[in-house]
């Protein structure tokens, strides 16, 4: 199953042009969104590897991800009530490379990524940070079972205390996100 089965979930191919200065490769184009957020801020995130960031979520933000560096894996769990893929879970590889995507991840769906290699992650959002709609769920929680890759990155994940500290997936949907169309 791939992360665009998620209602609102886009996943644009990126087309990375090479010539003997480099490369050039288009980020981002709003047309290629299917809503039409206006994103206020831009961020970078750099991650060592075996390092997971989430699963977080938003209840009225929207991300729109470009991994500018390295090796991920991301996850992707809706927890929209309402939606058709409520409670599902997507995952997927994501490389900078040849293969390079932009990830367009609506409001109510949790998401998160595990550095396979160190890497950068240049993400939009259409709402200025505050931490009023900032969210989490266990990333290890059992009901979700997301796969995550640190079996080969040696074991135990690098994980952030808020990150270890976000509740179960139960607690989540005591009061869950609701679902747009």
């Amino acid at each position: 199953m791939a992360l665009t089965d998620l209602p609102g979930v886009t996943l644009t191919d990126l087309t990375v042009r090479e010539d003997g200065r480099g490369s050039f490769v288009e980020t981002f184009r709003r047309s290629w969104l299917p809503t039409d957020p206006s994103f206020v801020q831009s961020n970078l995130s750099r991650s060592h590897a075996g390092v997971i960031r989430g699963l977080h979520f938003h209840r009225r933000q929207s991300d729109y991800w470009c991994l500018i560096e390295g090796r991920a894996f991301v996850a992707l769990a809706d927890l929209r009530v309402g939606s058709p893929t409520f409670r599902e879970v997507r995952t997927a590889p994501f490389d900078a490379g040849e293969a390079m995507r932009g990830l367009f991840v609506p409001p109510g769906v949790a998401h998160g990524i595990c550095a396979v290699s160190p890497i950068a992650l240049q993400y939009l959002v259409d709402a200025y940070f505050t931490g009023d709609d900032e969210f989490g769920v266990a990333w290890d929680d059992p009901e979700l079972a997301v796969p995550w890759p640190v079996a080969g990155l040696g074991g135990d994940p690098t994980v952030s205390d808020r990150d270890r500290s976000n509740p179960s997936l139960d607690e989540v949907l005591r009061d869950p996100p609701a679902f747009g169309g």
